[in-house]
């Protein structure tokens, strides 16, 4: 067996109404904190976000509300945040929503703290003081980016239309709640975009370098939980069993991430959204994700063979070469039952920024760690194909 080590640093509270151990959890960090929200656009966030701070004020905790998050956050909104935090002299950050929130309250707790912007500690870059972070806490609003046990803050400068990410084993949350209750009001599209890429992360940590027996037995698992259970939460948006399933495949799948990485899709995926932060990251992987397999299946044909038959049992007698090669295909329609079959066209990338599109999908390393590496003429090859 293949050697490894997995290293979770997060105390992870999982199960409907966990939410009311919040109190208790930033009560041992402080009584001063950030609560880090996108805005309440909708009334169900509204709700959330009142509940929230009334539960906290009721047990003496002092709530500074930042809610000014934005969706593929800017290193101009964690500024705005970061300043926040050192003018009230928070204690503890706490990021309450999806990925976006939880990112930010990471990237706000290095830039409170530390001189310059955020940006100037991406991973390739300086490295932040543990002994100066603000602890934070993580609560989980969304079913997709498993922020609350990575180790990661994606972040985007408008100015150079890139997307990146901090990166250090010191940035994981101290605490995460994942409490399914709060993920009932989570829009269709949302559910779609967030619980596909939970499938993303899971299957590119089975084929990353890094992967490992303990990050496979979890990353087949939450694969599994998401193609059963992601259709039927479309159909039943109210079904809290098909919402504490796929909340804990994205907590697999945030694990697995952690521990591995990611690869080929997910540093276009991240392209694509420094240029075009109109663009959900899930959005983006779901346009890249049947070409992206068509490129890489026959460098690792167990694995896509084995992901094609759980799309589809009819291909168990297939030979495994045969199965990895309908993967696109299988892909595809799954892709589809979601509402997620989209290209690049669809989503209003200009034809003529294609070439300048597949330069910037390879800035970030994540496609080096892919079973087959694309040259610079196949990106833009790929990049045309889901055009």
């Amino acid at each position: 067996m293949k050697s490894f080590t997995f290293h979770q640093t997060t105390k992870i509270i999982f199960g409907s109404g966990k939410i009311a151990e919040l109190p208790d959890v930033v009560l041992s960090y402080g009584t001063k904190i950030l609560l880090v929200t996108t805005p309440a656009t909708i009334p169900a966030l509204t709700t959330q976000y009142d509940r929230v701070k009334k539960m906290l004020n009721d047990n003496g905790i002092n709530v500074i509300h930042f809610d000014a998050v934005v969706p593929n956050p800017t290193v101009g909104s964690i500024s705005e945040g970061a300043l926040m935090a050192r003018e009230n002299q928070v204690e503890v950050i706490l990021g309450l929503g999806g990925g976006s929130s939880m990112d930010s309250a990471k990237a706000i707790s290095v830039e409170a703290t530390h001189p310059g912007s955020c940006w100037d500690y991406l991973f390739y870059k300086d490295h932040p003081d543990p002994k100066k972070l603000l602890p934070v806490i993580a609560v989980s609003t969304t079913s997709g980016t498993g922020s609350q046990v990575t180790q990661v803050a994606v972040v985007t400068n408008p100015d150079v239309r890139d997307k990146s990410a901090l990166y250090n084993n010191i940035l994981y949350p101290q605490v995460c709640i994942v409490d399914p209750e709060l993920m009932l009001s989570v829009p269709q599209f949302v559910t779609a975009c967030t619980g596909f890429d939970v499938f993303c992360h899971a299957f590119e940590s089975l084929i990353h370098p890094a992967n490992s027996a303990y990050v496979n037995m979890m990353a087949w698992q939450a694969i599994s939980l998401v193609i059963e259970f992601l259709p039927k939460l479309l159909d039943e948006p109210d079904n809290l069993m098909a919402r504490e399933k796929v909340a804990w495949a994205d907590t697999l799948a945030g694990l697995c991430i952690a521990n591995a990485g990611v690869t080929l899709p997910h540093g276009m995926g991240m392209a694509i959204g420094g240029m075009y932060p109109h663009i959900a990251h899930g959005e983006a992987l779901a346009i890249l994700y049947p070409a992206f397999a068509e490129f890489t299946q026959a460098s690792e044909i167990f694995k896509f063979a084995k992901l094609a038959r759980m799309l589809n049992a009819d291909l168990n007698s297939l030979p495994d070469k045969t199965a990895a090669k309908q993967s696109p295909n299988e892909l595809s329609k799954f892709l589809e039952s979601l509402g997620l079959k989209i290209k690049l066209s669809d989503v209003k990338v200009p034809e003529e920024e294609l070439e300048a599109l597949a330069k910037q999908c390879m800035v970030l390393p994540d496609y080096q760690g892919n079973p087959r590496v694309p040259t610079a003429e196949e990106m833009l090859e790929l990049v045309t194909k889901v055009y």
